[in-house]
């Protein structure tokens, strides 16, 4: 304790900021003992390419996670003395094309690519974490002939199925270590319940069910609070769900640059303890292979995990 198993750096991120460099040496000063880089995959069509990144080709892209890697693990044997890092990637789910071309990646860089947060910010190929704008684009993209008249709140349960049955493909092809954010399809509309959606409640039980039975650790993700939300991802609702099926909790921060380490833990710590999280889980290098055929595997933090000393004072 403290740990993070999902970050971002400026220098293969374009919406993030600094080098993954002082990323990690800003956990190091704040008293982290494992920390995860996990820099997004590349994109594979010239159209899923967000506004900062005008004039980057798909080249350069692949280019820029080769180079991720390379120096993830440099900073890996530099700083071991000092804290233990670990190498995985976030995914993306667009199209197939995604999940064909992870496929490949994770073949050719092997036990490079220690682990997965597995990821899904899309839904009809339209970004919905991106700005409330482009959210409702994504939500009007669920408008057909056969709900043309109906409702809104019908679109809504239809983008909220699409997002579940992705991850659900995610899940089941590659068995990633880490849920990422496994609630972000309601980032702009933090009160709904999914209870109040019946067959997206059902692919969401379905989906928490499926990672559990594999050993998937579901993160506890702390950007939620940054970007206005009075709990972490996933929300009270989920996170009971998840408990509910014997599910297991780790730390995420998901900094986008080292202002981010750690930003709002305190909080997040609060809000596991008031919601009755008991036990915490970190991912560790394993000689077993695990379900998606990597190397690590979960391991239980010991004693009351918000005893540690990095939450002395922050909570009562």
């Amino acid at each position: 304790m403290p740990y993070s198993h999902h970050s971002h750096s400026g220098q293969f991120c374009k919406h993030a900021k600094g080098t993954l460099e002082e990323v990690v040496q800003e956990a190091i000063i704040q008293g982290f003992e494992v920390y995860g880089l996990t820099e997004h995959v590349p994109r594979y069509r010239m159209e899923d390419l967000y506004p900062e990144e005008a004039g980057i080709s798909q080249e350069d892209l692949a280019f820029q996670f080769d180079q991720f890697l390379t120096e993830a693990h440099r900073l890996k044997v530099l700083c071991a003395d000092q804290i233990t890092l670990l190498v995985g990637l976030e995914t993306e789910y667009i199209t197939q094309v995604d999940l064909d071309n992870l496929q490949v990646l994770l073949e050719r860089y092997g036990d490079r690519i220690e682990y997965l947060v597995g990821s899904v910010h899309h839904a009809n190929t339209v970004p919905i974490d991106f700005d409330a704008v482009t959210f409702q684009r994504a939500l009007q993209s669920f408008t057909n002939e056969k709900n043309a008249a109906d409702p809104p709140t019908s679109q809504m349960e239809d983008l909220l199925c699409s997002y579940f049955d992705a991850q659900y493909e995610l899940l089941q092809r590659f068995h990633p270590e880490v849920i990422g954010h496994i609630d972000l399809c309601r980032l702009y509309n933090p009160s709904l319940r999914f209870a109040d959606w019946p067959r997206a409640h059902e692919k969401l039980t379905r989906n928490i069910r499926y990672a559990t039975s594999y050993g998937a650790l579901f993160e506890v993700n702390a950007a939620a609070l940054r970007k206005g939300w009075d709990a972490a991802y996933p929300g009270e609702d989920v996170a009971r769900m998840i408990m509910e099926a014997g599910g297991r909790f780790t730390l995420s921060d998901d900094s986008h640059g080292p202002q981010a380490v750690g930003l709002n833990y305190a909080h997040m710590a609060a809000y596991l303890r008031r919601i009755g999280v008991d036990e915490l889980w970190v991912l560790e290098r394993s000689e077993v292979v695990n379900p998606g055929g990597r190397h690590t595997l979960p391991r239980k933090i010991g004693g009351k995990w918000w005893e540690h000393p990095f939450w002395t004072g922050a909570f009562v």
